[in-house]
């Protein structure tokens, strides 16, 4: 059965064609066009995913993500035609799994929906991650190398959880603070590199000559899956 998709969205010309196109690709789509209205259906009825504008007639879509979350873990994509930061990092914080800055191109929203879609349907996502000797448990936020358990802070555990989950791709700064749901004190790119020389610290048996956490000089960080 195909997936059922909430666009919220005022701008009638742009839900259309949202519909219409996500229908194309296979997806059961219904549109909203406004927020009290769209927490109304998804109060009625049962959605996969949420395409949810940011601007909204009658209520900021950050309430709509923030009454969803209360109740239900619906995978959420947020559009905004705001160029602030902080409405992505508030959006995100507030449990939102994606943004898209508009204008934007059809195909790329079909991806990250995709995407943010097969994230949710993994199985498994508590799952200890084991790469050679060190082990990563998201159920305790326990980290272990060797058996002997390695000390971080919840953020630098979180940090290193999104940058394994993503193994063998490089994240930038702030793709990496956007999937780990940054909080805003942590929105400085340089107080990411002190996180990643404290993380290694914990887990690399030479912090100095890392090769699990590597640097990708002007892109970001990788993770490598070491097997050893």
């Amino acid at each position: 059965m195909s997936e059922r998709i909430l666009i919220v969205e005022d701008d009638t010309r742009l839900a259309e064609m949202l519909q219409e196109y996500l229908g194309e690709a296979g997806f059961r789509a219904k549109r909203a066009p406004t927020g009290a209205e769209a927490l109304a259906m998804l109060a009625a009825d049962s959605f996969d995913g949420l395409v949810l504008d940011l601007m909204l007639p009658d209520m900021d879509g950050l309430d709509v993500c923030r009454q969803l979350r209360s109740t239900a873990d619906t995978p959420v994509l947020m559009l905004t035609a705001r160029g602030d930061a902080v409405d992505r990092i508030v959006g995100l914080e507030l449990g939102a799994d994606d943004y898209l800055p508009k204008p934007f191109e059809p195909r790329e929203l079909l991806a990250r929906l995709r995407a943010i879609l097969r994230r949710r349907g993994l199985p498994g996502r508590d799952a200890v991650l084991r790469f050679g000797r060190l082990e990563i448990d998201p159920g305790s936020h326990g980290v272990s190398l060797d058996g002997r358990l390695c000390s971080m802070t919840a953020y630098q555990f979180t940090l290193l959880l999104t940058l394994a989950r993503h193994a063998g791709r490089v994240l930038s700064r702030d793709a990496l603070m956007d999937l780990a749901k940054g909080e805003a004190l942590e929105s400085f790119d340089r107080s990411i590199d002190v996180h990643m020389s404290r993380i290694r610290a914990a887990i690399e048996d030479d912090p100095k000559q890392p090769r699990r956490i590597i640097t990708v000089r002007g892109a970001g960080y990788l993770f490598a899956r070491v097997q050893d």
